[in-house]
């Protein structure tokens, strides 16, 4: 059950990774590259403390893969 989980939070997450990037690129990139930055540093300890929780683990994992498939679609 934690692989449908973490297939649906990566999809989520991309799509609002891209979404907002896509967003912030119109006003300029370099705010746009620095706002994410500045949201995954501040979610990276948070997360790192949850990664071997039973159910957390599967929701981390996801949003991980999420964020980097949403930065792969912005460079894209």
């Amino acid at each position: 059950m934690g692989v449908p989980v973490s297939v649906l939070v990566a999809a989520l997450t991309a799509a609002g990774v891209y979404s907002f990037g896509t967003a912030l690129a119109e006003i300029h990139p370099l705010l746009a590259a620095l706002v994410n930055l500045i949201a995954v540093g501040g979610v990276a300890p948070t997360a790192w403390r949850w990664r071997f929780q039973p159910v957390t683990r599967w929701v981390i994992a996801g949003l991980a893969t999420g964020v980097l498939l949403g930065w792969i679609a912005l460079l894209a």
